[in-house]
């Protein structure tokens, strides 16, 4: 899995946050794991 430029990374176990700042090949790794793409938050809505 190739590592996406702009994209944070979230470790599930202890909760390490990082900011990929150079795409290339690879995985990131925290606590022995690999490391989620840390999903969007929704906005509410403005009606």
């Amino acid at each position: 899995m190739a590592n996406v430029l702009g994209k944070r990374y979230m470790c599930e176990q202890c909760g390490t946050e990082v900011l990929c700042n150079k795409a290339g090949t690879g995985e990131l790794e925290c606590c022995e794991t690999q490391m989620k793409i840390k999903e969007a938050k929704p906005l509410p809505s403005s009606d």
